[in-house]
């Protein structure tokens, strides 16, 4: 395994948000139908780096990850001078919709993970049309908090191994050691207060109670897949979300909890892949009724 290059490339794209200059870190690998993966709540797109590694789906999909604002190696904006950060609907929205236009992305896949799978409820209802299909992990239009945020964000307690320890019995028993471990890593990477903010927008402005019902799949196609082992999003959680949502796609992953693309790599690649391949050939019929 020396020497060995994995094929992703990391680069930066500056985008404007708002009105407010961002640098943003992402990185991308392949070819095709444009896959654009959100991390999760404290977290990075280091998440999704088994995904972005895979040759198979790399031949037909440019899988694209990004860091979010004050995440991994996208830094606050220049503008930000120390005040709490915290993370609205608004602007996760408008932080999404920016970077596939600084990419020029054209009808892009969407994929995101617990707040990135609640954010892919929001773009179905309010911009269906820009997004070829969307696909939400772990997602629902609201869970009931089981923690305290006071928790995350104070100076006699580290904020990274607290943020680790809240989340660590959200990855299923059967995950590999050394995938749990990577998981729980990035956690303790995360800068203060971020994970705080994050959670803002999941338990108090993200929440999307009877607003779901006006999501039209025939506009855009929407996938809701997760761990059955979620105890923050259950599968109730998804399943009574699916319900309100005609045409919905509903899967509940065995084995798997609220990290699937970075706790089991594996396992998750055995569910994500049909769904993948099935938007793919979505997207080859509806170029192909183009030309008739």
């Amino acid at each position: 395994m020396t020497g060995m290059i994995e094929p992703m490339i990391g680069r930066y794209v500056h985008v404007e948000i708002d009105g407010d200059p961002h640098r943003i870190y992402f990185e991308e690998n392949g070819a095709g139908v444009p896959l654009v993966c959100l991390h999760t709540a404290g977290s990075d797109g280091r998440q999704w780096r088994h995904l972005l590694a895979d040759e198979a789906l790399a031949k037909k999909f440019r899988i694209i990850a990004f860091d979010m604002p004050w995440h991994g190696k996208s830094n606050p904006p220049a503008s930000w001078t120390g005040e709490e950060y915290c993370l609205t609907t608004a602007r996760y929205t408008q932080t999404i919709r920016a970077f596939c236009q600084a990419l020029a992305l054209e009808k892009p896949v969407v994929m995101g993970c617990s707040i990135g799978g609640r954010i892919v409820l929001n773009l179905a209802i309010e911009h269906a049309r820009e997004f070829h299909a969307l696909i939400g992990l772990e997602a629902a239009d609201f869970q009931a908090p089981w923690y305290d945020t006071s928790w995350l964000h104070r100076p006699d307690v580290h904020g990274g191994e607290v943020c680790a320890a809240l989340v660590s019995g959200l990855i299923a028993p059967q995950s590999p050691d050394a995938s749990r471990r990577e998981t729980l890593w990035c956690y303790m990477q995360s800068g203060p207060g971020v994970f705080k903010g994050d959670l803002y927008f999941y338990r108090v402005d993200g929440d999307l109670r009877g607003r779901v019902e006006g999501i039209d799949t025939g506009a855009c196609p929407l996938y809701l897949l997760t761990g059955e082992y979620d105890f923050s999003c259950t599968p109730d959680d998804t399943r009574r979300t699916a319900a309100a949502i005609k045409g919905a796609s509903l899967t509940i992953m065995e084995q798997l909890g609220h990290f699937p693309m970075s706790e089991n790599p594996e396992q998750f690649r055995r569910y994500i892949a049909p769904v993948l391949n099935q938007i793919l050939e979505q997207s080859i019929s509806d170029k192909q009724g183009e030309h008739l």
